[in-house]
């Protein structure tokens, strides 16, 4: 099975990664005490990831109330995710997993396109409460579905 068993201990990582011009070290752990939603996506400025992150931008004040931090992680480096957030203004910061380490130990690894589109929901302990991990495909959870499930976490 690929993913994290819900009800599990996300595992705890430190990526770098970048929030509009900031860049800094992200770790899962400092976001104890806050719902965490990570969406592992496969590629910056690729149609259909950047159709999802924008869907996730464009209601980003539904997906992310206080108490909701919105993670976006892909294999790419901090350079391509700084053009990507100058260019589509997210919100939210994009984390660099260039060596996907981070993608194999959430058991989401991918031929080719390096991972699976997949977003894990963790509760305020860290605790995956929800995920979705796509073998392939274009389809993703849209930002009021997620934010239904994650009010009930």
């Amino acid at each position: 099975m690929a993913g994290i068993a819900v009800g599990s201990v996300a595992p705890d990582f430190t990526l770098p990664g970048v929030q509009g011009t900031q860049r800094r070290d992200y770790t899962l752990s400092e976001f104890r005490g806050s719902k965490v939603m990570l969406a592992f996506y496969p590629g910056d400025f690729t149609p259909g990831c950047t159709k999802q992150l924008c869907g996730y931008r464009d209601d980003y004040e539904i997906l992310a109330p206080e108490g909701v931090v919105v993670l976006g992680i892909s294999p790419q480096d901090i350079e391509s995710h700084e053009k990507f957030i100058a260019k589509k203004n997210f919100a939210f910061p994009l984390l660099s997993d260039v060596d996907a380490k981070v993608i194999e130990a959430y058991g989401i690894k991918a031929p080719v396109i390096g991972v699976r589109r997949s977003v894990f929901l963790l509760d305020a302990e860290g605790v995956v409460r929800w995920q979705t991990v796509k073998v392939v495909g274009m389809t993703w959870p849209k930002a009021k579905e997620l934010a239904d499930i994650m009010a009930g976490i």
